[in-house]
C-alpha cells in the first residue's frame, strides 16, 4: 500500500535524516500522545488534543510536527504519550528519543522515528480541534518506494484500537480508495 502525497508534495529526503512521532510538539522538544486525528482538507490535518501544555505551546509557536510511531518504537512512543513532562522532565531522554529542529516550522523532530509532517497552525476550533497546514513531509529513505513515495508497509506505523487498547500495525493493502466502490455504480 502506498501513501499518495497530495499533488506537489515530495518527502524531504536527506540521507540519514529521521523524523518525529505522531505528536503535537512542545516548546522544549517534549511530545504528547495524539489519540485522534486525520485529514482536514487536501493539505491540512486535524488533531484532537484537548487543552493542556501541548496546546499552549502550539499556540505560542504557531507550529507543530506530527509523525507515526512504529511497531519497533511502540514502548518508547507509548511512554512519551502517557508520561507528562511536568512529572518527568527527561522523558524524551528516558524513552531513548533525541530531537532536531525542523527546517520548516518552529518545532522539533524526533530523530528515531522515520516519518513526520511539519505543520503551521491554521486554527483552533472551539471544540479543541487543532488544524494545521502541512508545509513539509520528511521521511527516511528506507520507507520510500522506488518512485520516492511513502510505502506504508515499509513504514509499519501503528494505531491505537480504542475498543481494546491495543496497538495495531498498519501496512496491508485491502483495496483501492475511490476506485473499488465504482463496481457498485
Amino acid at each position: 500500500m502506498r501513501f499518495q502525497m497530495p499533488t506537489g508534495w515530495r518527502p524531504s529526503k536527506k540521507k540519514g535524516q529521521k523524523a518525529a512521532k505522531r505528536s503535537a510538539v512542545r516548546r522544549f522538544g517534549f511530545s504528547s500522545r495524539c489519540p485522534w486525528g486525520g485529514m482536514y482538507d487536501s493539505n491540512q490535518i486535524m488533531l484532537c488534543l484537548g487543552s493542556h501544555r501541548t496546546t499552549d505551546n502550539i499556540r505560542l509557536k504557531g507550529a507543530f510536527t506530527v509523525s507515526f510511531a512504529t511497531a519497533e518504537t511502540v514502548v518508547s512512543s507509548d511512554y512519551v504519550g502517557i508520561v507528562s513532562a511536568n512529572d518527568e522532565p527527561k522523558k524524551m531522554e528516558k524513552a531513548g528519543f533525541t530531537v532536531t529542529k525542523s527546517e520548516f516550522v518552529d518545532a522539533p523532530l524526533i530523530n528515531e522515528l522515520p516519518f513526520a509532517m511539519e505543520c503551521k497552525l491554521v486554527k483552533f476550533n472551539e471544540d479543541g480541534i487543532v488544524v494545521g497546514e502541512i508545509v513539509n513531509v520528511c521521511a527516511e529513505e528506507s520507507i520510500l518506494d522506488a518512485e520516492g513515495k511513502l510505502d506504508a508497509a515499509k513504514l509499519g506505523a501503528i494505531v491505537c484500537d480504542p475498543a481494546t487498547g491495543n496497538y495495531l500495525k498498519l501496512g496491508e493493502a485491502v483495496g483501492k480508495a475511490f476506485h473499488d466502490g465504482m463496481q457498485l455504480k
